[in-house]
C-alpha cells in the first residue's frame, strides 16, 4: 500500500475571501484535516461549505495525536494541515508531525497562501530585501527586554508576530530599547475591515496604538538598519 499525502495549506488571515482555489481543492478532497483550534477550522469550512472530519493538533494533544495520525497515513490516507490562519509551521504546531511523517517516507506538499509576514513586508515600503524574522517574543517581560536589548545591536529590518494584547506594551518596549526615533510600521488587523498600516517613528507609533487602544492581531517591522 502506497502512503498517503500532508498537505500543508495556508489559510485566510482574515478575509476568508483570500484562499486559493487549489486549497479549496485540496480541503474538499482529503479524507481529514489537522486543525489547532476545531473553533477556528468549523468556521473557515462553514464558509467554504465544506464537511470534513477534523483532528486537532496543538500544544496539548501533538504528543497523543501525532502517532495517529501518522499511522492513518501510512495506511494511505491524505489530510490536509491548517493552522488557525495563514500558512502552518511558523511557530504553530506541526512540526514533530512532519518529522514523524518525514521519516516514513510520507509526502509533504505544500499548498502556499496568505501569509501576515509577507502580506506586511509588501506595504511597509522599507525595502525589505533582506530581513531578520523574530516572531513572536517572550511572554515574561524580564526575558522579553533582554531579547530586545539583544536585537538592538542588529544592522537590520526586524520583524515581530504578536498577539492582540501585547500590542501596547510591545510598542512602549520598542521605544525603550530602540528608541523613539526608530522607524517602525505596523500592520494592524490585516485584510480585515479594521486594517491599518502606521508607518513613522516608535514614538508615533506608542502615541497612536494608546489613543486608539488598539487591541488586534498584528505584524511590527522595526528598522534598526544603519543609514
Amino acid at each position: 500500500m502506497m502512503p498517503g499525502t500532508l498537505f500543508v495549506t495556508a489559510t485566510p488571515i482574515g478575509n476568508f475571501e483570500d484562499i486559493t482555489l487549489r486549497a479549496i481543492k485540496v480541503l474538499q478532497s482529503v479524507d481529514f484535516i489537522i486543525c489547532e483550534d476545531l473553533k477556528d477550522a468549523r468556521r473557515l469550512l462553514s464558509k467554504l461549505e465544506i464537511r470534513k472530519e477534523l483532528v486537532t493538533l496543538n500544544e496539548h494533544d501533538e504528543a497523543e495525536n501525532t502517532p495517529l495520525i501518522v499511522e492513518r497515513l501510512i495506511n494511505g490516507e491524505s489530510a490536509a494541515l491548517i493552522s488557525d490562519c495563514g500558512t502552518p509551521m511558523f511557530a504553530d504546531p506541526g512540526h514533530h508531525l512532519l518529522d514523524n511523517l518525514l521519516a516514513f517516507g510520507v509526502e509533504a506538499v505544500p499548498v502556499p497562501g496568505a501569509s501576515s509576514l509577507t502580506t506586511a513586508l509588501s506595504v511597509s515600503a522599507l525595502h525589505a530585501e533582506k530581513f531578520y524574522y523574530y516572531g513572536w517574543l517572550p511572554v515574561k517581560k524580564d526575558l522579553r527586554v533582554k531579547e530586545l536589548k539583544r536585537l538592538t545591536r542588529l544592522n537590520e529590518l526586524i520583524v515581530f508576530l504578536e498577539t492582540p494584547y501585547r500590542l501596547k506594551n510591545i510598542a512602549r518596549e520598542i521605544v525603550d530599547n530602540f528608541g523613539r526615533g526608530a522607524e517602525t510600521v505596523l500592520a494592524f488587523d490585516l485584510t480585515q475591515p479594521s486594517e491599518r498600516i502606521i508607518r513613522g517613528s516608535a514614538g508615533k507609533l506608542l502615541e497612536e496604538v494608546t489613543k486608539k487602544n488598539l487591541k488586534g492581531e498584528f505584524v511590527l517591522m522595526v528598522d534598526n538598519r544603519k543609514k
